[in-house]
């Protein structure tokens, strides 16, 4: 009686360790495979802080999205506070001095300003932009042509351990080398989305992005707090997501 109840429970514990197998089998099969990444995309939005008029869409982008807020305008504060409860990455975007002649932001960083200016607009301007992870141009040909200015701007990005993206309005610019020799985490620009606000241009200078993140393994974007770049990435991004793209913050990509 003994050895005939050993020899159930010996074949039901075979059956059980058969059917575990099979199950394994049959959900190995089902199980759908994972798409590989086509590339990793950044998007940039430039200008914050002159008005709320788009926080409402912006919110409703549930992706990666690092946005780049002008210091000392009437909106910076709280737009920053704003974005970064959405989830998006905040960087200060530092008005520097053009070669155009275009009417100049508060505070604009110049190419006659000596290590302390520097470092007080710094101070001033990182206190009003909470949450920043990273500093961007804005404007700038002069300034990013500096190597002298614009080591002293990059010395104090590192100093307070943060990235910085060049905007690229210069093809001569100097920071891409300047980052390298100091150490300091850096990303460049490579397509600009919205020269013209118009939803075509924009899907089309987003294909170009996406090639490009598909030929490099990664890529940044910059847009601008409009409504119709807003609207054309909200209906473009999940279709990207669907292709095999990946988005994230400027701070995965700067190295």
């Amino acid at each position: 009686m003994k050895k005939k109840l050993i020899i159930i429970i010996a074949l039901i514990l075979s059956l059980l360790v058969f059917i575990a197998i099979i199950l394994t089998s049959v959900n190995k099969k089902a199980a759908p495979k994972a798409m590989p990444i086509k590339g990793r995309i950044a998007i940039v939005i430039d200008d914050w802080g002159y008005h709320l008029n788009n926080l409402e869409i912006a919110k409703s982008i549930k992706q990666h999205l690092t946005c780049a807020i002008l210091p000392n305008l009437k909106s910076s504060r709280l737009v920053a506070q704003k974005l970064h409860s959405f989830g998006f990455e905040i960087i200060l975007h530092l008005p520097m001095e053009p070669k155009e002649k275009y009417q100049l932001e508060r505070n604009t960083i110049t190419t006659t300003m000596d290590a302390g200016q520097i470092h007080s607009i710094l101070d001033q301007d990182l206190s009003s932009i909470l949450f920043a992870k990273g500093i961007s141009n804005h404007m700038g040909s002069r300034i990013t042509e500096d190597s002298r200015v614009s080591a002293l701007i990059m010395l104090e990005a590192k100093k307070r351990k943060l990235y910085f993206l060049d905007s690229f309005v210069t093809p001569r610019s100097v920071c891409a080398s300047l980052a390298k020799k100091i150490k300091l985490r850096f990303a460049k620009r490579e397509i600009f989305l919205d020269n013209q606000d118009d939803p075509d241009y924009i899907k089309a200078q987003i294909i170009k992005l996406t090639d490009l993140a598909k030929e490099n393994g990664q890529v940044v974007g910059i847009g601008h707090d409009r409504r119709n770049t807003l609207a054309v990435l909200k209906e473009v991004i999940p279709q990207l997501i669907k292709a095999g793209y990946r988005f994230v913050f400027v701070s995965e990509i700067a190295k």
